[in-house]
């Protein structure tokens, strides 16, 4: 059984996010995301593809999350009904960082990114919440209209920006909270699936223990 479970799940992850002094225009653009602000790419510990560049800083108001993905054939393919099918992102936040709570609390959110399939063209990005399974406390329910999204889609590729206000972040407060939750996957029709700390069998979508820690450093 244990020969079954990712290396990543015997560990505790724990990474700096840094600050950025002036918040990034959200246009798609990965030029003005440096490698200061580069995720560690911790699949690479069990030998695991990494075809996804995640990149990630804050300031007092806001989290910014950018997302590469290059090298891939063709346009990404969205469903915004099944957001889960297909291409497609996923952001897990924990503004508490309860470690070793297994269920989610109020301070735990999910968010899905698509980089198109939204508007009435269906090929604006789009950006959603959804409900933890088995959480002891949903997180307050939040206008994502004020999540402001940035898309660029080649051909070979597609990279998405997301700017996080604190109102769509229960119990964001940089100042005494700088430890977080952090979580993604990548998901992707032609590469796979990309995790930050735990895979689909770890339960990431259940447990925000399996998350990793993000701290908030300047």
């Amino acid at each position: 059984m244990l020969n079954e479970l990712p290396e990543r799940a015997f560990f505790r992850f724990e990474f700096p996010i840094r600050h950025i002094a002036r918040p990034p225009h959200i246009d798609g653009s990965m030029r003005k995301w440096s490698e200061k602000y580069l995720l560690p790419p911790l699949a690479e510990l069990e030998e695991v593809e990494v075809f996804a560049d995640v990149y990630a800083a804050w300031c007092e108001e806001h989290l910014f999350v950018a997302f590469d993905v290059p090298q891939r054939r063709g346009v990404p393919r969205c469903d915004v009904e099944k957001w889960w099918k297909h291409d497609g992102l996923r952001l897990c936040i924990d503004t508490r960082d309860a470690r070793d709570v297994k269920r989610g609390t109020r301070f735990c959110h999910f968010f899905y990114l698509l980089p198109t399939g939204g508007g009435g063209d269906r090929k604006q990005p789009v950006v959603g919440l959804h409900r933890m399974s088995r959480a002891k406390a949903p997180a307050p329910g939040v206008d994502v209209g004020k999540i402001k999204l940035g898309v660029q889609i080649e051909r070979t590729g597609y990279s998405m920006e997301a700017a996080f206000p604190a109102a769509c972040l229960n119990g964001w407060d940089p100042r005494d909270h700088r430890r977080i939750g952090f979580f993604y996957k990548v998901s992707d029709m032609h590469h796979g699936d990309q995790h930050l700390s735990a895979d689909d069998e770890s339960g990431w979508n259940v447990d925000p223990s399996t998350w990793a820690t993000a701290v908030l450093v300047k």
